[in-house]
């Protein structure tokens, strides 16, 4: 309880600054971006002006805020929450769930999962379950997380044959999150993955130079190797869409992509 009050005492000016500091800007920097004098901007940060509503909302565009956490500017700054968050499952998102079942039928017989802003799969196809085979059980109970069962030793780590390259891109991927967001929860994820392997060292930020890193999967029908394209809804204005992003996985040699041919092509 200690933790929570603490963190609702931490005013708009500290969370203004925390994300223009994230974003790497000075407050000149974010003055010209956003058409607001430096003056003005020194004044929302250390408190001595309170700003609009919409001011608010016009700095968080500017700075890139992810709308869960533009509504939290929004109450530090004394105003109710804008942005709603939609159960998937409800009439309204009925459209949005079409779409994604489509997406996730048209890109058969190749994997391709829907994950929530903490990497929680949302939804996937058939050919998915490929990837999941040998999995221990408890790894894939709802909630099943990506990023666990990528790299857990009991998950796919056993059968990833360049383990320590792709462990590198995915533990880079999600510091390179952890920064831009600032979530609590996927920093927590994040130490958690990275302690599962190898000597827990931070990601060099480097990654393999290539055209692309594959997945490189031990399977019953031979080496498989997989790359991925990531998609998100292009003008969300509810933050379950916002934190909604799909990936979707292609064969990256000829062996693989009959494999999964073979296998789920017109299958029930």
């Amino acid at each position: 309880m200690a933790a929570v009050a603490s963190l609702d005492r931490i005013t708009f000016g500290d969370r203004l600054r925390a994300w223009r500091m994230r974003r790497r800007l000075s407050q000149l920097q974010l003055s010209n971006e956003a058409g607001v004098s430096a003056r003005h901007l020194s004044f929302l940060e250390t408190g001595r002006a309170r700003p609009s509503r919409e001011l608010v909302l016009h700095l968080a565009e500017h700075l890139d805020v992810p709308l869960r956490d533009r509504n939290t500017l929004l109450v530090a700054a004394g105003f109710a929450p804008t942005y709603r968050e939609t159960p998937l499952e409800e009439v309204s998102m009925t459209p949005v769930r079409r779409a994604l079942d489509a997406l996730l039928r048209s890109h058969e017989p190749y994997p391709a999962v829907v994950v929530d802003r903490w990497w929680n799969l949302v939804t996937a196809n058939r050919p998915t379950l490929m990837l999941l085979d040998g999995v221990a059980p408890a790894l894939v109970e709802p909630p099943v997380n990506v990023m666990r069962v990528s790299l857990h030793p009991e998950g796919l780590a056993p059968r990833v044959v360049n383990y320590d390259e792709y462990r590198e891109h995915l533990l880079t991927r999600l510091a390179r999150q952890v920064h831009l967001t600032g979530d609590q929860q996927l920093a927590a994820l994040y130490d958690e993955v990275r302690g599962y392997a190898g000597d827990g060292r931070e990601p060099s930020g480097t990654e393999a130079i290539d055209v692309v890193l594959p997945l490189r999967l031990r399977s019953p029908f031979g080496e498989l190797a997989l790359f991925s394209t990531i998609a998100v809804f292009g003008t969300p204005v509810d933050i379950t869409l916002d934190e909604l992003a799909s990936e979707q996985f292609f064969p990256a040699d000829e062996h693989t992509a009959k494999v999964l041919r073979e296998h789920f092509t017109d299958r029930a």
